[in-house]
């Protein structure tokens, strides 16, 4: 009898890590949505990660410009030939245009942060749509071109937010929730490489900054250890609208 209650304690372990096992690899694959919109998620208007089956990669920094650091941060991508998508704040894109229209001219995506950075997630229709808009039509200004990509800050949103983007045919776009670099709380170039090259998986959205309160330089020398090595990994980095184009 006590060796009956013995196997049947031990197939019922397994069966725990079987069902473990399985919850956690979907948890690696599947990307966590910060405010539990799942169904909205699943309108495919909101985007954390590309296809698995291909190897690309899409590198995105967000509240720029900046003028110094997002011209840095340009030439590497050309050095290597690579596109990104930079999520910009209107007020930094409204003093700096010329560098909104090298990131076009270069073969870059322009989306839309907001023109403040404020936490959407509790604002009324009108700030929400005021921040889009004014954002919009900077881009449109400097660039002759409009937005099709939205990423509120803070990765935060909700009914306002998603429909904004929704009536403006824009994507809302987050990013794969392990690639958030952290550049903003300054873990060094070294952090910053280790954590994006290890853990780098096909149709990854991964997350810089090229405008924060850091050192942006961080940031700019993981780049040179990230861009040749995950190249020489077979990986593609594509924009956004690229991305999504692949699904």
């Amino acid at each position: 009898m006590l060796k009956k209650e013995v196997r049947i304690g031990i197939a019922a372990n397994i069966v725990i890590i079987i069902i473990a096992s399985i919850f956690i690899f979907q948890s690696k694959s599947k990307p966590t949505f910060f405010n539990g919109l799942d169904e909205l998620a699943e309108a495919a208007n909101i985007v954390s990660n590309g296809p698995r089956d291909k190897r690309v990669l899409a590198l995105t920094f967000d509240d720029g410009p900046h003028p110094i650091y997002t011209h840095e941060i340009l030439d590497i991508l050309k050095e290597y030939n690579v596109k990104a998508t930079f999520f910009i704040l209107g007020k930094h894109g409204e003093m700096y245009p010329e560098i909104l229209l090298r990131q076009r001219e270069e073969g870059h995506e322009i989306g839309i942060h907001s023109y403040n950075h404020i936490n959407m997630k509790n604002k009324d229709l009108e700030i929400v749509e005021e921040e889009f808009d004014k954002t919009q039509e900077i881009i449109l200004a400097s660039t002759g071109k409009e937005a099709r990509v939205f990423r509120p800050p803070y990765g935060t949103y909700n009914q306002t937010v998603y429909d904004v983007a929704l009536r403006n045919q824009c994507k809302l776009i987050l990013w794969t929730y392990y690639q958030d670099s952290k550049d903003w709380s300054n873990p060094g170039a070294d952090k910053i490489a280790e954590t994006v090259i290890s853990q780098a998986q096909n149709g990854d959205i991964i997350l810089f900054h090229d405008h924060n309160e850091a050192s942006e330089n961080q940031t700019i020398e993981a780049l040179k250890v990230i861009l040749p090595e995950l190249i020489n990994q077979g990986y593609k980095f594509v924009t956004i609208s690229e991305l999504l184009e692949q699904e």
